[in-house]
């Protein structure tokens, strides 16, 4: 186990400084501009309508924006990702675009994102990449360790509504905002080329934004992940994947490409 695996093993989120050039910090920057002006029929926009900036998501693009080909297939992110999951294969489960326009107020809550996904296995790691400048003020946080469990509630942003696990079958997260000091709490402030590593358990919040802030995050699993279907829509939602995997299935489908094995990368697929 590496330094940098063995401290993501302990907090469940860790800073990855200068992984990318500018070459491709640029080349990635293009591409969620691309993005942003057309955006895709999974693109939804999480602030309110009197929300004086906004904040906008969308999923699972990669095979229609040539630079996330890029990133996710040629850069160092398949052997970082091999790195802090402890794991000889690496597939990408999917790809997020985040931005919050200057001004906006919308904060992201404290929660875990692993609920909200298809995936059982601890072999899993989430990747932030921020094209523009992040004070620290403004950057993603999480608590150190959570990682370890349990899971808890997911609700939506917006509503609160628990509308993936049953109500009441999940315990409900903390006010963590009440008593920030009572828990330890990681945050960096980022610059183009940095980016953060997390577990897709690992509890973590952001703050709304005064400048822009344009986000590429890229989802990858390891050795032990499975498909778990769920009984609602995840997110994201893949139509039609549990007719072609079945529950407890490893995630061999071209929608999850291999993209690093025996520690090599394999490239974009054919």
């Amino acid at each position: 186990m590496t330094e940098l695996s063995e401290k993501f093993a302990i907090d469940g989120a860790v800073l990855l400084k200068r992984i990318l050039d500018p070459r491709e910090v640029a080349n990635l920057r293009e591409g969620i501009d691309a993005n942003l002006a057309n955006p895709s029929p999974r693109a939804k926009t999480a602030s309110g309508a009197d929300d004086p900036g906004r904040f906008v998501e969308d999923f699972c693009n990669w095979q229609d924006i040539p630079q996330y080909q890029d990133i996710i297939f040629n850069s160092r992110l398949p052997a970082i990702a091999a790195e802090l999951m402890s794991s000889k294969t690496v597939r990408l489960h999917h790809d997020h675009m985040l931005t919050k326009e200057a001004g906006t107020r919308q904060k992201t809550p404290w929660h875990q994102d692993q609920p909200y996904y298809n995936i059982e296995g601890r072999q899993n790691v989430s990747i932030w990449i921020p094209v523009d400048p992040v004070a620290r003020e403004m950057t993603l946080e999480f608590i150190g360790g959570s990682h370890r469990g349990p899971w808890l509630m997911p609700r939506s942003f917006m509503s609160k509504e628990a509308k993936w696990f049953p109500e009441g079958s999940l315990a409900d997260l903390p006010d963590i905002e009440a008593d920030r000091s009572a828990y330890p709490i990681l945050g960096w402030a980022l610059e183009p080329g940095d980016a953060v590593a997390f577990h897709m358990l690992t509890l973590h919040s952001a703050a709304g934004s005064a400048q822009r802030r344009r986000v590429f995050s890229v989802r990858f699993i390891g050795d032990d992940a499975l498909h778990m279907p769920r009984g609602w829509v995840t997110s994201p939602h893949f139509p039609g994947l549990a007719d072609r995997l079945p529950v407890g299935a490893p995630f061999d489908d071209p929608l999850f490409p291999k993209v690093w094995a025996d520690g090599h990368a394999l490239g974009l697929p054919v």
